[in-house]
């Protein structure tokens, strides 16, 4: 299935059902005062997080969703039936926008989660409550008012702890295929990764972390260029980055360091909450040097960057340094995960305090 991480869609809930005018005729009992019910609210619309969904694309065809009507009121001081709300199944991490205000509307981040998005309209009232000493036959109903309608814009933001971030042909692709069962094309062309693959790593009972790689990021990104400005916002939700550099690049010319500040320069430009993410280092393809040399360059390359963060060797082909390598990052996920759990002050075990019983 195409993966697609953006659609607009129009929501559009139920009117509400218009309240009766009506006055009971029965035989034997003549001037029958007013019966008119109510008429039914109309059917909200609302969006449902569903984790078994990873893609936008069924959005590409059906763009217009609309909820019930509400029934109409009728004689008897019948009430007219509400109509029913309409569920949209959408992926977990879909973002919520109104497409004319620009607008927030929320964040679906769990599974089954709910967000409404297009309330119902309310129900006109019957005649019924309109009667009174002084008007025995009122003929004042109101109707019910217009649900509301909304354009939508839904963007996709895959849910992962680790990013991994690099130029085409860095070797993102033979990474996550190897620390992971996801499987991207992997060949020795630029651009082979097209859409975003998620990777789950495992490194036994209930230590798992989750891995994003997105298209490579080339120069003008942050302006459209290429597939980077498209696919970094699946960056923005991880936990910490990946950035990849090709430390044996076969075209002799190339400058690591170069596509090391023109990367930042892309991620500064897209977004500075981005560029200040916890960001590590990785040396990808040692395999292919010499290790005096690989170390010759892996000193070049910190000291003209000026990196502070951590640095990691690697050949993902061979396996060579991986396994360290994601120790670390498990290690220090579990750190952050800690540091994001809220702090209880009020703690079962805390001793008895007289003065707050």
């Amino acid at each position: 299935m195409k993966f697609v991480d953006e659609a607009k869609i129009k929501v559009l809930a139920g009117d509400g059902g218009d309240g009766c005018a009506s006055f009971r005729r029965e035989k034997y009992i003549p001037k029958g005062g007013p019966d008119g019910g109510d008429g039914g609210n109309g059917g909200s619309v609302y969006l449902i997080a569903d984790s078994g969904l990873n893609t936008l694309v069924d959005f590409r065809t059906q763009r217009t969703h609309k909820a019930e009507r509400g029934q109409n009121g009728m004689g008897r001081e019948r009430s007219g039936r509400k109509g029913g709300d309409l569920f949209i199944r959408v992926p977990v991490g879909t973002r919520v926008l109104d497409e004319e205000t620009g607008e927030l509307l929320g964040e679906l981040m769990t599974h089954q989660q709910q967000l409404l998005v297009a309330k119902g309209g309310e129900r006109g009232i019957g005649n019924v409550h309109f009667k009174s000493s002084t008007n025995r036959t009122p003929r004042q109903f109101t109707q019910g008012t217009p649900g509301d309608r909304r354009e939508l814009h839904l963007e996709l933001i895959l849910l992962a702890d680790v990013g991994l971030l690099g130029m085409p042909n860095a070797g993102k692709s033979s990474l996550i295929s190897r620390i992971s069962s996801a499987r991207p094309k992997v060949a020795d062309y630029p651009f082979t990764t097209l859409y975003p693959y998620l990777g789950v790593v495992s490194l036994g009972s209930e230590r798992s972390f989750v891995v994003a790689d997105i298209p490579g990021v080339i120069e003008g990104a942050a302006e459209g260029a290429g597939l980077g400005l498209q696919f970094l916002k699946h960056l923005s939700r991880t936990r910490l980055l990946l950035h990849l550099v090709d430390i044996a690049p076969l075209d002799s010319s190339v400058d690591c360091a170069a596509e090391v500040k023109q990367i930042e320069q892309e991620l500064s430009r897209y977004s500075a909450e981005l560029v200040d993410k916890e960001r590590w280092l990785v040396l990808n393809k040692k395999d292919l040097l010499p290790d005096e040399i690989f170390q010759e360059r892996r000193r070049e390359l910190l000291e003209e960057v000026q990196w502070e963060g951590p640095v990691y060797g690697i050949s993902a082909v061979t396996g060579e340094g991986v396994k360290n390598l994601i120790g670390a990052l498990m290690q220090r996920l579990e750190t952050i995960w800690q540091d994001e759990r809220p702090i209880d002050d009020e703690r079962e075990d805390s001793p008895w305090d007289p003065l707050r019983s």
